[in-house]
């Protein structure tokens, strides 16, 4: 997590630079870990370019990019209509370009005796109509659930893949880190992150739960061959918002986000190159 900071701090200090020899990157929490690990490998090979890079959430890159401070903005999902009504009110063509997929991995404690979950169970869990693990399982403890703020891309994709709206009592977090380190201490807990972000050790303590649609089969969200398929239900593609006139500025990034290298890098990240 210091690394990590420090390479944010590091791109965004280099944001004082020359704004032409500068890529400013906001938005998508999910997204930031790796668009800063693309940013860091990125420069080591091209110094005459700065790439800053920090979250905040998908909206909050979308309306940084629609007010000018963001050259790319990392969304987790797709653009919304009154986002993009903005800017066409302001005459402002963007364009977008997605660059990996990943997949929600729903997260519970070890400790619970569970190993799978349908996407009904999810959805009652969320929406509130299951509020005790005693209705799913043979456990009397209150289900807390942790979810994401409402300016999260993340957010939005699960409430509109499942057509809930969550419930009041759900824990508002900040994002990924946050939900993990809660789950780790709440063995009644129920949270979703990005599946990207349990590996490396993150998930100590915790159980990424396969899903089932359905009657089908029950897929986890870090089986490559299951999204490479389509068959894991929660996977979406990672997008990253520009001004179409700033193409040619941004281009040689995108291009290496394109690139063996930087599909090696997304694959390492626990996310999916478009290419696999």
């Amino acid at each position: 997590m210091k690394s990590f900071l420090f390479l944010v701090l590091f791109f965004l200090l280099s944001s004082c630079y020359n704004d032409n020899h500068t890529i400013k990157i906001k938005g998508s929490d999910t997204e930031v870990n790796l668009a800063v690990l693309l940013a860091e490998r990125y420069h080591l090979e091209n110094t005459s370019l700065l790439v800053s890079v920090s979250g905040g959430g998908s909206g909050l890159g979308i309306a940084s990019l629609l007010n000018g401070n963001a050259d790319i903005a990392n969304s987790s999902r797709s653009i919304k209509y009154a986002e993009r009504a903005l800017f066409e009110r302001k005459k402002i063509a963007i364009d977008s370009f997605v660059f990996a997929q990943d997949a929600i991995a729903f997260v519970v404690s070890d400790k619970l005796p569970i190993d799978s979950i349908s996407t009904k169970t999810i959805t009652n869990i969320l929406n509130g109509n299951h509020q005790n693990w005693s209705s799913i399982i043979p456990l009397n403890q209150p289900i807390t659930i942790y979810g994401r703020q409402s300016n999260s891309g993340t957010h939005d994709y699960v409430k509109s893949i499942l057509g809930i709206q969550f419930s009041p009592h759900a824990m508002q977090m900040n994002g990924n880190a946050q939900i993990i380190e809660a789950l780790k201490v709440d063995n009644s807990g129920f949270g979703y992150v990005s599946a990207g972000y349990v590996l490396n050790g993150n998930a100590a303590g915790l159980k990424i739960l396969p899903v089932f649609h359905e009657d089908g089969n029950a897929f986890s969200p870090l089986d490559v061959d299951a999204i490479a398929s389509g068959h894991y239900f929660f996977q979406r593609p990672l997008y990253q918002y520009y001004r179409k006139k700033d193409y040619q500025k941004i281009k040689p990034f995108l291009d290496f986000e394109k690139s063996e290298t930087g599909a090696k890098i997304i694959q390492q990240s626990g996310y999916y190159p478009l290419n696999k």
